[in-house]
């Protein structure tokens, strides 16, 4: 099991998080609101918000050379992805999807030819930029198809990540996440969860 439950920053002091590799990064929503849609058996079907997550997510490759993805799912309160994070000469053209799955960087270890290294977007501005547009977007579902409002803001201000060392455990991560929907009923983030874990506490104490 992938643990994902402390949001406190988890940023390592020092480390480059500009540098190429492979991270694997987990964002929920304020107060663990449900919004995206429903996992029903083990299927995870998206609402209109999902399909808006869902998108904005795959145009990151579009509109940000030197960033790519790779394995995500978009769950009822939260998300979780791999992002990948290479080098690119300036004004180069960005990919639209990942290199094949063997010639991923992991963590600085390149599986191809290296392109020169220019000022890049750290993970931090990649995760900003992708709650910056979600939340203006769904700020527009709201007004305009009346989807249900969020309190204060629509994702928590931190996020988790976890950077992805060798093949091994980008393996392990990518099943997790594929996996994530049939995990739903045991899922730390799923409110009945949370509700099942505090009356425990309750009768205990």
């Amino acid at each position: 099991m992938i643990k994902t439950g402390n949001r406190k920053s988890t940023r390592l002091k020092g480390y480059d998080y500009s540098g190429e590799g492979a991270y694997f990064v987990t964002v929920c929503t304020h107060d663990r609101m449900c919004l995206f849609g429903d996992v029903v058996d083990g299927k995870m079907r998206l609402n209109d918000a999902g399909l808006m997550i869902n998108n904005v997510w795959n145009e990151i490759p579009k509109w940000y050379p030197g960033v790519d993805i790779d394995e995500y799912a978009v769950m009822p309160n939260h998300f979780h992805g791999i992002v990948i994070l290479k080098n690119y000469d300036v004004g180069a053209p960005p990919c639209g999807r990942p290199e094949p799955r063997d010639t991923i960087m992991i963590h600085g270890q390149a599986r191809g030819p290296a392109p020169t290294t220019v000022k890049r977007l750290t993970l931090s501005d990649v995760i900003h930029r992708f709650k910056s547009l979600t939340t203006n977007k769904y700020i527009h579902g709201v007004k305009q198809f009346q989807w249900k409002p969020f309190h204060r803001a629509l994702w928590q201000r931190t996020f988790h990540d976890r950077i992805i060392r060798n093949e091994t455990e980008l393996h392990t991560i990518r099943e997790y996440i594929m996996n994530n929907p049939l995990q739903w009923e045991y899922d730390e983030n799923n409110p009945n969860k949370m509700n099942q874990n505090t009356n425990n506490e309750n009768a205990i104490s």
